[in-house]
């Protein structure tokens, strides 16, 4: 584009035709439910991880004033770290300040322009963007089609040495969990990397909350690079990569985002430390979460068809349920009203789900009473209908 003022007024105006252009919201008024956070567990106000918090502030302060290998590494960064480790189930784990970071690093590491990676159509911008500036050539599979994945790593060309195969855990915009067990067949016949994203699992899939590894009973030589994030489930803010002990520290050495960027304050990395420690302890938070989200589907699905697509796993709920409504226009109509109703859900649209398919993303977390779930079901209920 060029520098013209006019260009940018012209390319906003056209955003604004086509309902696509987005808002910052600072704040929520007062009275309004909250059903569009990430923060799945209630932890993010848990008294146990704002004490975390607190406490490690006033001993190490709020930033944490260098990059890990300078100096911005302290005994929290490690303690987390080794944690994470055990809680996935990895010899080592890494931290990283943001996810969108750890995604970017851990494919930048792996893939170069001579790599070819393979990758659900639908997975999270990160991903793809990941994908993109390892300039590698990049092939997309069908959503949650392991088959179309596999048959493309089968016609790649015996020279290339780096493969990857990638993949969400669960789907943010979807709330359906990627054929695991078949994709990591198809990278070990391939001599592929199998790198899942599992940031929607982690914390509320599995049977104690270690995300969709656990839950497929999949081992770390299944999913030899799994990354994860603390600003869903857990609360905080930041993410991780976990792997065997020769990956993380071929990432110390080549992950660009983790060397060249100030580390997570050491006050962020105790109260996710805390955090996991709740989720295990409190396990009625993710069994809560997952009960609402099923009583919201059988609710609306009585009246609207709530669209679970990906894979044939039914009987796997996540706290992600996607009200898909079509157009943009008539998805911000919808969730206008529900916010006058009191209920703030966000509407999603294109280009963050494909076209035709805007919805309104539907959260559940334990911080959620069955009265609020069956109010917000008795709105769709009505605007759907009208």
């Amino acid at each position: 584009m060029q520098r013209d003022p006019a260009a940018l007024k012209a390319a906003l105006a056209d955003l604004e035709q086509r309902h696509l252009r987005r808002s910052r919201r600072v704040g929520l008024r007062p009275g309004v439910v909250n059903f569009c956070s990430n923060d799945y567990l209630g932890l993010a106000s848990h008294p146990d991880v704002v004490r975390a918090f607190q406490d490690a502030a006033a001993k190490y302060g709020v930033g944490s004033g260098a990059s890990h290998l300078v100096t911005g590494h302290g005994p929290e960064h490690h303690a987390l770290e080794e944690s994470l480790a055990a809680f996935t189930g990895r010899e080592r784990a890494l931290v990283y300040s943001t996810g969108y970071m750890a995604n970017l690093g851990l494919i930048g590491a792996l893939a170069d322009q001579t790599a070819t990676v393979v990758s659900d159509k639908l997975n999270h911008a990160s991903l793809i963007d990941g994908c993109r500036l390892t300039r590698a050539h990049s092939l997309r599979y069908r959503h949650g089609d392991a088959a179309h994945a596999q048959q493309l790593l089968a016609e790649l060309d015996s020279s290339i040495d780096t493969r990857l195969l990638i993949t969400d855990g669960v789907f943010s915009m979807d709330g359906d969990l990627a054929p695991l067990p078949e994709l990591a067949r198809a990278a070990r016949a391939s001599h592929a990397w199998l790198v899942v994203d599992d940031a929607h699992g982690l914390g509320v899939v599995g049977a104690s909350g270690r995300g969709v590894c656990e839950h497929f009973g999949l081992s770390a030589d299944d999913v030899p690079a799994l990354v994860g994030t603390f600003g869903k489930a857990f609360g905080t803010f930041g993410a991780f990569v976990a792997g065997d002990a020769d990956l993380v520290e071929f990432l110390i050495q080549k992950s660009r985002p983790y060397i060249y960027t100030t580390a997570l304050p050491a006050a962020v990395a105790a109260a996710t430390r805390t955090a996991l420690e709740v989720s295990e302890r409190e396990s009625w938070r993710r069994e809560k979460a997952l009960a609402l989200a099923e009583r919201f589907r059988r609710g609306l699905a009585e009246v609207f068809p709530v669209s679970r697509p990906g894979t044939d796993v039914a009987d796997v709920g996540t706290t992600i349920v996607p009200v898909i409504v079509g157009e943009a226009q008539r998805a911000l109509a919808i969730s206008k009203s529900l916010e006058d109703k009191g209920f703030l859900v966000s509407a999603i649209r294109p280009p963050t789900v494909p076209a035709g398919t805007a919805r309104l993303r539907v959260t559940l977390s334990a911080t959620h009473e069955e009265r609020q779930v069956d109010a917000l079901i008795a709105a769709f209920q009505e605007l759907l209908a009208a």
